[in-house]
């Protein structure tokens, strides 16, 4: 929240208009009608909506999210270095995303939850001490506003200090992206070239939109790549508008 407030107040420091607003849908033309009842139009478009973590439906995930309910080895390792940490099974990636967490502390457990794990993973994850326990997760336990440990629906908990999962992720706005016709991949990003340009014409896109894997470091890069190649694109169309009117 700081990064984004910071960001904002950067951008109007170079006259570009912030509207808190939500975009609903896109005509012909760029025409972009926000949920207020305003429109905005534009001769281009860069598509910056990101993806959506799913979450586990039990009780605890949302409120711990961001805090000791984790997603990324690489973002928050070094926080919760040397301590408790659990893995919750969420699809056939989350073996593999314990192992990740290993590099991080000596006691590591993972909690398959609805999750089969295969004869080779379990003992894939033993061989490095990684604890497999078994059963269905009933909810994270939470006391003086941090996470304490995992429940399972048996009765037993099993005390950690954080808890990580590899969620899914979807685009944020399906529909948007639908209704200006860009071609998405299987998982519903949309599909681009190395400027970001997408296969509907004058529409590009950056960051988790496009690219699951973006940090923000990366979606930033993608974001000026992005923004040279629009530049360069109304600079090319600004000659031919000239070119024609000469004529």
């Amino acid at each position: 929240a700081d990064l984004l407030r910071a960001g904002r107040k950067e951008l109007r420091a170079y006259g570009v208009r912030v509207l808190d607003d939500r975009a609903v849908d896109v005509t012909d033309g760029f025409a972009v009608r926000l949920a207020s009842g305003r429109e905005v139009t534009a001769r281009r478009l860069l598509l910056a909506t990101g993806a959506v973590d799913e979450l586990p439906d039990i009780p605890g995930a949302r409120e711990r999210w961001g805090r000791d309910f984790l997603h990324c080895p690489y973002c928050h390792g070094w926080e919760i270095r040397d301590q408790s940490i659990g893995v919750l099974g969420t699809n056939q990636a989350s073996a593999g995303h314990a192992q990740l967490l290993r590099q991080w502390s000596d006691d590591v457990v993972f909690f398959p939850d609805t999750q089969a794990v295969t004869p080779d993973e379990r003992a894939s994850l033993e061989q490095r001490g990684i604890r497999v326990v078994d059963g269905r997760v009933a909810r994270l336990t939470i006391a003086d506003d941090r996470l304490t440990g995992v429940e399972l629906e048996d009765g037993r908990e099993v005390p950690r200090a954080a808890v990580f999962i590899r969620p899914a992720l979807r685009p944020r706005e399906d529909d948007l992206i639908s209704s200006l016709g860009c071609a998405v991949d299987e998982g519903g990003f949309v599909q681009v070239d190395a400027t970001g340009r997408t296969s509907a014409p004058g529409v590009w896109a950056a960051g988790n939109v496009a690219n699951p894997r973006a940090q923000v470091i990366t979606a930033a890069g993608e974001g000026s790549a992005a923004a040279i190649a629009i530049n360069a694109d109304l600079v090319e169309e600004d000659i031919e508008i000239a070119e024609r009117d000469i004529r």
